[in-house]
């Protein structure tokens, strides 16, 4: 997924989306960020809207200015991470306070996201010339307060000729329970003609020549609920939900 419509202007991030993922419906954002360095999606988990930032962030800190300069508002973010070009002693003791460090963290902070535990303390960057220290520039930032999202590894095994090594975190997704059956009756069907002339018999029923105030019309309005309980209790027959899609 990239983002920019401007074939002068190409995009310096991409996100791919496994198609396994597909049922969480994810999609690119273009109405919250428009940088060429930021990509924004969203995704569904139990009905209930998250999103997940990847950014780039060039010598000249581009895409933290943008986002500082935006000062937009987004709950639910889960991961943001990619290679910010900062170092810090705060995740590379090598190295003292970078001055957009600050800009950073409180970008992070306003996210209500927290830097993310590495697992495996080792550099991301590495450098092609003796003459240059490997560092830690490609950092992730996750969701406060969440105890199943805490960490992440860095991948050396997966870097290959590259100068950085590929990061990943396990982001847990439980499955909503849902029931598998349902009660329910057939649009047309003879018994939903039965429900209805039971209806018809029991709120005829009712008896009305007391009513002589507000209590006693409240009395007589509170009996309907248990009526159409009864007549669907008694003419509803229990299905099975069928599920259109698997789980992987």
């Amino acid at each position: 997924m990239n983002k920019s419509s401007n074939v002068h202007v190409c995009p310096r991030v991409v996100t791919y989306i496994n198609i396994r993922l597909s049922s969480l419906y994810f999609s690119l954002c273009k109405d919250i960020f428009f940088h060429r360095d930021i990509s924004i999606v969203f995704l569904f988990i139990n009905n209930s809207t998250f999103f997940l930032i990847n950014i780039y962030s060039d010598s000249s800190h581009s895409a933290l200015k943008y986002l500082k300069d935006t000062g937009v508002d987004i709950t639910n973010v889960l991961v943001m991470a990619d290679d910010f070009n900062i170092r810090n002693s705060f995740w590379n003791l090598m190295y003292s306070l970078h001055s957009y460090s600050d800009l950073l963290l409180n970008i992070t902070d306003s996210l209500s996201l927290g830097l993310s535990y590495l697992t495996n303390p080792v550099p991301t960057r590495y450098s092609d010339n003796n003459q240059n220290l490997n560092s830690v520039i490609d950092l992730m930032f996750l969701r406060y307060s969440t105890v199943e999202l805490d960490n992440h590894t860095i991948h050396l095994e997966w870097r290959l000729s590259l100068d950085h090594a590929p990061l990943t975190v396990t982001i847990l997704i439980e499955h909503q329970h849902m029931n598998n059956c349902i009660q329910s009756i057939p649009k047309g069907s003879k018994e939903e003609k039965l429900f209805i002339k039971d209806l018809i018999k029991d709120i005829s029923s009712i008896n009305t020549s007391n009513i002589s105030d507000i209590y006693s019309l409240g009395n007589a309005i509170n009996s309907f609920p248990s009526i159409v309980k009864r007549s669907w209790e008694k003419n509803s027959k229990i299905v099975n939900i069928l599920k259109h899609s698997k789980s992987w």
